[in-house]
């Protein structure tokens, strides 16, 4: 080599030497150029349906956020509700199961349903859990005096038609699990309400199963009890359907 290079040549293996033992610069970041589009999977729904009060909208907001299973999902998770979803079946011409699942319990909420693990729409499901939270539970406490442990059903799916056959060829809403019969409630204080038992008269007992129906009125399409039919002289008929009779 050339004496004349020398001292170029070791004074840029200097450098490189350098710039191989020095820590990298972090790179600046720039503007992001997309945000990240907001899931109802990554966080909770906030004053999510089952957790606002019933008023004159909350039927027309069951049919909406219950029209794609997904996000009717979503809102019973966002309350603390287990359902597990199962798939679509058809059991007959008339009976099956569409957009489902099994409900099980709210663990937002002390009461349990008994019979537990109840299969059907998911639209039910979510139409029950506002009526049980905004009005069974809270009307319980304030009318008397204790609050729910356990509330009584007769199911939820059945194929078959209304008035269990009777003289109609109408298929029920059961036929496709749309519907649920409530049949009473157990409280904390040991007392147990039912529709046979306490729908008439005026005691608290009464004026509590009425306030119930009245508010389930606004939650379900059809909403069935003894006012309406013998029939239905030891349940309320709470169907989860795009109607509008309440008796």
């Amino acid at each position: 080599m050339r004496p004349a290079l020398r001292p170029l040549v070791a004074t840029a293996a200097t450098v490189l030497l350098l710039a191989a033992c020095s820590p990298m610069l972090p790179e600046r970041p720039g503007p992001a150029r997309y945000p990240a589009a907001p899931s109802r999977t990554e966080a909770p729904l906030v004053g999510a349906l089952i957790d606002q009060p019933i008023d004159g909208g909350t039927r027309a907001a069951v049919i909406r956020e219950s029209a794609q299973l997904q996000q009717c999902m979503a809102q019973l998770t966002a309350a603390r509700v287990t359902f597990r979803p199962v798939p679509d079946r058809v059991n007959s011409a008339t009976c099956g199961l569409t957009a489902g699942g099994v409900l099980g319990p709210d663990m937002g909420t002390v009461a349990r349903m008994t019979p537990g693990d109840i299969e059907m729409t998911c639209r039910t499901a979510l139409a029950l859990s506002i009526w049980r939270r905004q009005s069974l539970e809270p009307a319980a406490r304030d009318i008397l005096g204790s609050d729910v442990v356990q509330i009584d059903h007769f199911g939820a799916y059945a194929c078959r038609n209304v008035n269990n056959g009777g003289v109609s060829n109408r298929v029920s809403a059961h036929a496709r699990a749309e519907a649920l019969d409530f049949s009473g409630v157990r409280l904390r204080d040991g007392r147990r309400i039912t529709v046979t038992a306490n729908w008439t008269g005026d005691s608290p007992e009464a004026r509590f199963l009425r306030r119930i129906r009245d508010d389930a009125c606004r939650v379900f399409g059809t909403v069935l009890g003894p006012d309406y039919n013998a029939v239905h002289g030891d349940h309320l008929h709470l169907e989860a359907t795009d109607t509008r009779f309440c008796r």
